[in-house]
């Protein structure tokens, strides 16, 4: 059972920043990799980054790659997702998710967060 709240979203003008966050509400945060997804509406939840247990190794969507960061905190029990550069194409809702393995499948995370609408305008 772990427990993800994210935070940080919201309005952004093109060419804008936002910073996502993920907070986990279990000490035993750092035994999960962590992903990051967004879902627009009528079309499916793609992926967009994952971060090791670790931290070590980070991977990104083709999309993202060169404008978005994903990096974590265990002491502080939270996954962050800096985005830059933002494009109306960026507007999603935006979940972050644990599992076992970082990896690109939406399957391989166990427990996901409630969303966070992110909405950039031209």
């Amino acid at each position: 059972q772990v427990q993800l709240v994210e935070s940080g979203g919201g309005l952004v003008q093109a060419g804008g920043s936002l910073r996502l966050s993920c907070a986990a509400s279990r000490r035993t945060f750092s035994n999960y990799a962590m992903g990051w997804f967004r879902q627009a509406p009528g079309k499916e939840r793609e992926f967009v980054a994952a971060i090791t247990r670790s931290g070590g190794s980070t991977y990104y969507a083709s999309s993202v790659k060169g404008r978005f960061t994903i990096s974590r905190d265990n002491a502080k029990n939270t996954v962050y997702l800096q985005m830059n550069s933002l494009s109306p194409e960026d507007t999603a809702v935006y979940y972050c998710a644990a599992g076992l393995r970082a990896t690109y499948g939406s399957g391989a995370y166990d427990y996901w967060g409630q969303g966070t609408q992110v909405t950039v305008s031209s």
